[in-house]
């Protein structure tokens, strides 16, 4: 039998684990920059978490998420996403209130049960911010911009910023009645997913990707058209914020993201590269999930980031990052009393903070030469009977082929290398 990764997950090479380091260094960078603190959750919580948080009646609860109980008969899910996770670990560590800021920040997987495609897997990666304490417009735009100034970073390019309000517990009901009404007639000719979400909960059919029900979606009425004042007011102000920021943006009055949970400000930000499923942000308010998670009422607003997808625009853009994970020094011996003194050696280049190898694999010394050509290895100290005599290796730079002949108690003390040497030795 050959094993294989289970489908919809990815194995990360070394090849590709630079780029993957990259992004998750500015995340932390960008982050930090906003002054957001890091936290980890679990990677799975009790099922009802998400139940209660996400709605049941989102595709996330009732078509993707992986359940499953435990020995005890408890019901566990893996995280498919990170917010509610979050809103636990605050509430149950005492992290939030209502006359406190707090900014934090998280980066790891989440699973989801879906058909996997380019950018999508059943095990992706997912990096977001969350502030929790204030309702002031300002730190919605804030937010945004957080989401923009990390792409900028990163080097992406042909990203649009997409915003709408979907209002609050006083003006959704007045918009879910409109698209109830407007999906009236319609919802005949729309898929059966759409069929389903209009018995459920209407608001869920704009949410839709299928190309026939698209059409409908497009001419339904707009979640702006049925907002209260407070709400209307609180919009119009993160716009005009956003525009004092210089972010661009557009008005996408359709827009509702995914889950139940967001109240007022719901944003994306999309790239033109990857077709139907462009969303590479996505983020809004949600002022009513801590209290509904049996907190206090406290106001909230936040982003997450799908890395499978910002990987995919940056292969796209053929912005390779360099393997910062190369060797400075490689030791190549002959003979087994050689080995015991580059063995020494190379243990002495490590404890300095040089990044050295050596040949564990019997091989000979042209065979040697060119693992360390293939490592791209900055010089190569070589050790055999006659070096032995004089105490005293050969040092070639593999950059310009000179060698000299250096001993051995002096290898790692002095800039063996060559002055512009990157291995480290001083």
């Amino acid at each position: 039998m050959k094993y294989s990764a289970p489908r919809g997950t990815h194995d990360i090479l070394p090849d590709e684990t630079p780029l993957w380091q990259e992004i998750e260094k500015k995340c932390h960078k960008v982050f930090c920059l906003y002054n957001y603190k890091e936290i980890r959750t679990p990677i799975f919580e009790a099922t009802e978490l998400f139940t209660r948080s996400i709605g049941s009646t989102t595709d996330i609860v009732k078509k993707e998420m992986y359940t499953f109980p435990d020995r005890k008969g408890r019901s566990l899910t893996l995280r498919p996403e990170e917010t509610a996770p979050v809103v636990r670990a605050c509430l149950e560590n005492n992290l939030i209130s209502a006359d406190n800021l707090t900014k934090l920040y998280y980066i790891g997987p989440m699973f989801r049960y879906e058909r996997p495609q380019a950018g999508r897997q059943r095990q992706f990666h997912q990096a977001g911010v969350e502030a929790f304490g204030s309702s002031d417009p300002a730190l919605d735009a804030e937010v945004i911009q957080l989401g923009v100034k990390l792409f900028e970073a990163l080097g992406l390019k042909e990203l649009e910023v997409d915003i709408n309000s979907v209002g609050c517990k006083k003006c959704q009901p007045v918009y879910r009645e409109a698209i109830k009404k407007y999906f009236k007639e319609n919802i005949k000719h729309m898929c059966e997913d759409c069929k389903q979400r209009f018995e459920q909960n209407p608001l869920r059919i704009l949410d839709c990707k299928e190309l026939p029900c698209r059409k409908y979606i497009e001419k339904a009425p707009a979640s702006v058209d049925s907002l209260c004042g407070e709400c209307k007011n609180h919009f119009e102000q993160v716009v005009g914020w956003l525009g004092s920021l210089g972010v661009r943006y557009r008005i996408n009055d359709r827009l509702i993201r995914g889950l139940d949970y967001y109240t007022k400000t719901a944003f994306e930000i999309v790239s033109k590269q990857l077709g139907a499923q462009n969303a590479v942000c996505g983020g809004g308010r949600y002022d009513n999930l801590v209290e509904e998670l049996e907190g206090k009422s406290i106001p909230a607003v936040g982003f997450a980031v799908g890395l499978e997808r910002v990987v995919e625009i940056m292969n796209n853009e053929k912005l390779i990052m360099k393997n910062e994970c190369k060797i400075s020094l490689y030791i190549a011996t002959i003979g087994e009393d050689a080995k015991k003194i580059g063995f020494d050696l190379i243990t002495k280049a490590r404890e300095n903070g040089i990044s050295a190898e050596m040949d564990y694999m019997g091989k000979s010394l042209k065979a040697q030469m060119k693992a360390a050509d293939r490592m791209k290895a900055d010089c190569v100290y070589i050790i055999g009977d006659d070096e032995i005599k004089k105490k005293a290796g050969i040092l070639k730079d593999m950059r310009t082929a000179e060698q000299r002949e250096v001993p051995f108690d002096e290898l790692i003390s002095q800039n063996s290398c060559g002055s512009d040497c990157s291995c480290g030795c001083e």
